[in-house]
């Protein structure tokens, strides 16, 4: 049974740590989830999540290694990919985007939320905002 929409910003905490712990411990709580829930992501997830490891190869954070055995930990996981994301990019999204001033990924999460009724996992503060003003549960919280 799908549970809740999982944004990257949680799942790149898994590898990733954060300096702020509340955040690091709710990353960590969302994973735990996991093993009795199974979340939906928007089927940018996995080029968001790729764009983001690659970013921290570049900055030294991590070394291609642990990004590989990261990325088979993610397959493994309980997800599944929204297949009609693309398709509410030009309307649903768009709109979202302008209307609580959302980057059109962030965008993507919240529309997946609403669209299938289901709370939000994320750390990201604006589509946390967002979120509230669209009557979105924070997964969690």
């Amino acid at each position: 049974m799908t549970s809740f929409v999982l944004d990257n910003s949680v799942a790149m905490r898994w590898l990733l740590e954060s300096n702020k712990k509340s955040d690091q411990n709710y990353a960590e709580s969302v994973l735990t989830s996991l093993i009795e829930f199974k979340a939906l992501v928007p089927n940018l997830w996995h080029l968001e999540a790729s764009n983001v490891l690659l970013g921290a190869e570049k900055r030294k954070e991590v070394g291609t290694g642990e990004v590989e055995r990261f990325i088979s930990q993610l397959e493994n996981l309980p997800l599944r990919v929204d297949a009609l994301t693309s398709h509410q990019s030009f309307n649903r999204i768009m709109v979202l985007a302008r209307s609580y001033k959302l980057s059109s990924y962030d965008a993507a999460y919240l529309e997946l939320a609403l669209r299938e009724g289901l709370p939000l996992a994320t750390l990201d503060k604006g589509l946390i905002k967002a979120a509230r003003k669209a009557d979105v549960e924070i997964y969690l919280k």
